[in-house]
């Protein structure tokens, strides 16, 4: 399978996560695909070049497997995708210590281990790729949409993409966000759709495939480090 490049993908089973794996695998990579219940949720069959592995990424000994399982199986990690994520909005004075607790188990720690596991790996080989999902309230709030806690924890993962990209800028390991909108997936019901959209200049929700293309080039853009590419139909532009 080495002439394969390989991924890891977290939040796999529904939504971008889901779309990036399929896309993944289409293109000839091998995916080491993670979620909660990834195995229950049938949106994803294993193969040859798709493993699944479930359990909670916040978990450090479902990081160590994870990237363990994709080393052993295929040679390598060449791509991480830290996509799983919580978004839980609420005007900030009623979140609840397990709000908090649930969106720093995920956004955080959740990219913590397996992401440190994954930078261990590619330091020996001197090469590799880490994107982080992220949203781009992070960058710009909205006013109507109170998300503190998740713009606490999205915009932490901004920043550290900013730092890794420089810490590890000389070992030929690159770093990068994507600044994500409203995007169509099973997370929003259709009939809010018509209100999410008003929450993006250009007025539609995205797709998951502008999210994977955005994936693709940062992947192929090899001169881009500490980027945070907006995929949110100009919403972090400002207000409008």
């Amino acid at each position: 399978m080495r002439n394969h490049p390989t991924a890891i993908v977290t939040g796999a089973s529904s939504g971008i996560g889901l779309g990036l794996t399929a896309a993944l695998i289409e293109e000839g990579y091998c995916v080491v695909a993670n979620s909660r219940r990834i195995t229950a949720a049938g949106t994803l069959e294993p193969s040859d070049r798709l493993v699944l592995i479930d359990g909670d990424i916040a978990d450090p000994d479902v990081a160590r497997r994870i990237v363990e399982t994709a080393v052993q199986r295929f040679g390598c990690v060449d791509l991480l995708v830290n996509n799983a994520g919580v978004f839980i909005p609420k005007p900030f004075v009623e979140y609840t210590a397990e709000d908090f607790g649930r969106l720093v188990s995920t956004n955080l720690t959740g990219f913590f281990h397996v992401t440190q596991h994954v930078v261990r790996h590619m330091r020996g080989r001197g090469t590799g790729h880490v994107v982080n999902i992220t949203t781009t309230l992070a960058d710009q709030p909205v006013a109507g949409v109170p998300a503190a806690i998740p713009v606490l924890t999205k915009g932490g993962l901004n920043a550290v993409t900013a730092a890794l990209a420089i810490e590890y800028a000389g070992e030929g390991i690159r770093f990068n966000a994507i600044g994500a909108g409203i995007i169509d997936t099973p997370m929003h019901k259709s009939e809010t759709h018509g209100f999410l959209k008003t929450l993006h200049p250009m007025q539609r929700i995205g797709k998951v495939s502008e999210i994977v293309d955005a994936v693709r080039y940062l992947t192929e853009a090899t001169f881009v480090t500490g980027e945070v590419l907006h995929v949110d139909g100009g919403a972090h532009a400002g207000k409008w």
